[in-house]
């Protein structure tokens, strides 16, 4: 009983250390900028300068304007996401924590635990009412593309 506990346990470590390795659907949609759901605004998510590292915080930007491109200031935008390959959200509870000029928004806190894709999704509360966008992004190792 013990050497079938062992292998179940051997098996699921190694499930689980190459669970990243799962390739992203061929046909994800990386675009950074989008209409909400409802078309109530268009979002442009600017990641850092530098991709992003697993393991490590970073700060991301989110651009907000109605449909015809005026900024949206004094927005509320909760951000949460995960990885829809793997079933588990964000590893950190990324927030906005500054309004910068012209419907500019900073998010801290974002982090990524391994490779592959994840979703960021962001539910805006400004001035045109309540609406939702989801980004698609894909992690890789250093030195391996993006």
């Amino acid at each position: 009983m013990n050497r079938r506990f062992a292998l179940t346990a051997f098996a699921l470590t190694l499930l689980a250390s190459t669970a990243g390795c799962m390739s992203p659907p061929t046909n994800l949609d990386l675009s950074l900028t989008r209409p909400t759901l409802d078309q109530k605004y268009v979002v442009t998510l600017q990641p850092p300068a530098t991709p992003a590292a697993l393991h490590q915080l970073h700060r991301w930007q989110v651009k907000l304007a109605t449909p015809a491109g005026v900024p949206v200031a004094h927005a509320r935008i909760l951000v949460d996401g995960g990885m829809p390959q793997h079933g588990h959200g964000l590893p950190t509870r990324p927030q906005v924590t500054q309004e910068l000029a012209d419907g500019t928004y900073v998010i801290d806190g974002m982090k990524f635990s391994m490779t592959g894709w994840w979703e960021i999704k962001l539910a805006i509360d400004g001035a045109q009412g309540s609406d939702k966008v989801t980004f698609n992004t894909v992690v890789v190792e250093p030195g391996a593309g993006r």
